[in-house]
């Protein structure tokens, strides 16, 4: 009777087993639990690195957009510069989490042997607010191919520091073995130059 009843134990014992081990529901709620951190992860990367992506497209525009419009006036005032960088930081939205600097110099390439490279004027907007740029007078730098004695250029110098969307603080960077530079803001920027459109030069009379 004792064998019988130890056979019939472990009949019972087998058999709740075997329905342990053919019931996937536990086994599906451990793969959910495993899976859904990793498909956040890879959602929320590919949703910060579209919108960087866009962002640093945007702010290449500024560049074009501003230097167009400059470019279009045969003389120009401070208020009208301002009106136009005002024009390019609307450009960024809608993001909004940092504003971008923007820096428009007129230069002027001389006619002397080797040509020289002048500021005329310079005006710029950083944090908001609108200043003087470079002094003009000051000797400044333009690329190689731009250095065309008597040249009349406007160049403009867009720049953001883009604030990712996910913020880490020191001690989930410490966890999570991230480095300052995946942290911290990312410079992005661009520098765009033309010349005048109407005109031989464009004269700024209160820069």
């Amino acid at each position: 009777m004792m064998r019988a009843g130890a056979h019939l134990r472990f009949a019972g014992a087998w058999g709740k087993l075997v329905r342990f081990s053919s019931n996937r529901k536990g086994v599906a709620a451990v793969e959910f639990a495993l899976i859904v951190p990793i498909l956040l992860v890879m959602y929320f990367m590919t949703m910060e690195a579209s919108q960087a992506i866009e962002t640093s497209k945007k702010v290449s525009r500024i560049g074009s957009m501003v230097a167009d419009l400059v470019t279009q006036q045969p003389t120009i005032v401070k208020a009208d510069l301002d009106a136009i960088m005002k024009i390019g930081t609307s450009t960024i939205q809608p993001y909004n989490r940092s504003t971008p600097n923007i820096t428009i110099t007129a230069i002027q390439v001389t006619t002397d042997t080797p040509p020289q490279v002048n500021v005329v004027w310079s005006r710029k907007v950083l944090n908001g607010v609108n200043s003087v740029g470079a002094t003009a007078g000051t000797a400044t730098t333009v690329p190689a191919t731009l250095r065309v004695a008597g040249t009349f250029l406007i160049r403009v110098e867009s720049n953001l520091a883009y604030t990712p969307i996910i913020g880490w603080t020191t001690d989930t960077q410490q966890k999570l073995g991230l480095t300052r530079s995946l942290t911290t803001t990312i410079p992005m920027g661009e520098t765009y130059y033309l010349r005048p459109r109407r005109s031989l030069t464009i004269p700024c009379s209160d820069c």
